[in-house]
């Protein structure tokens, strides 16, 4: 697969067992509790994953899909498992984080989560963005991987109530891949999750990176 034909790509063994290992232990040590939509500005939380963020495996696969240096957008902790279960439809990721509220042509709704302004950007910011999801876990159809609508990202913005139509059955892919690879996808990509029927955990952290410049005195809140 190639990110800019089908909207992903995965990359096996990105971490090494050693550093995936030490990543969950200093997330378990942190006792957190993720929720159906995960947690927020985790690098915030956790400096082992701060990091990962901003050092150079990830950093040199986001630069290699963007043509000015990365910029970290947002950190999200997702485990999903028997406790902690759900199912994700067909959508795209639209919104980014920013440091504080801007009047710009194309830019909204608005919206405050986890105390950052998110907000819609127009779809050219959205093309400069990836997002690279590091397994902590294998993942599976099992236990839920994500499914991908392979060249969706080519659609542009789709209205929600229309989103069902281009979901091409001949054209979903499942992202199965080990402990310590990665899925690189465009963030509009169609994609979504089943639920997991196993007692495989799925611990993914999810980075979204972009060099798209911001208007002065506002950066991305991650």
């Amino acid at each position: 697969m190639h990110l800019d034909v089908d909207g992903f790509a995965v990359i096996e063994r990105l971490l090494s067992v050693h550093d995936t290992e030490l990543l969950c232990a200093s997330l378990d040590t942190h006792a957190l509790a993720p929720k159906r939509g995960g947690i927020r500005r985790i690098e915030q939380r956790v400096p082992e994953v701060n990091a990962l963020a901003h050092g150079l495996p990830l950093m040199r696969v986001a630069q290699s899909h963007l043509v000015a240096p990365p910029q970290l957008v947002r950190a999200i902790y997702f485990d999903k498992s028997p406790g902690n279960n759900w199912l994700v439809t067909w959508h795209q990721d639209r919104t980014v984080a920013v440091s504080d509220r801007f009047d710009q042509v194309g830019w909204g709704p608005w919206s405050l989560k986890a105390g950052a302004w998110h907000v819609q950007p127009p779809i050219d910011v959205l093309e400069q963005m990836v997002t690279i999801r590091v397994h902590l876990d294998a993942a599976t159809r099992a236990n839920g991987c994500l499914k991908i609508v392979r060249g969706s990202h080519h659609l542009g913005l789709i209205e929600t109530d229309r989103v069902r139509d281009h979901v091409d059955p001949a054209r979903v892919v499942y992202c199965e891949a080990g402990a310590g690879s990665v899925v690189v996808m465009r963030p509009h990509v169609l994609h979504a999750s089943e639920k997991s029927v196993t007692h495989a955990r799925r611990r993914v952290l999810h980075f979204e990176f972009s060099d798209y410049p911001l208007p002065d005195g506002i950066g991305w809140a991650t």
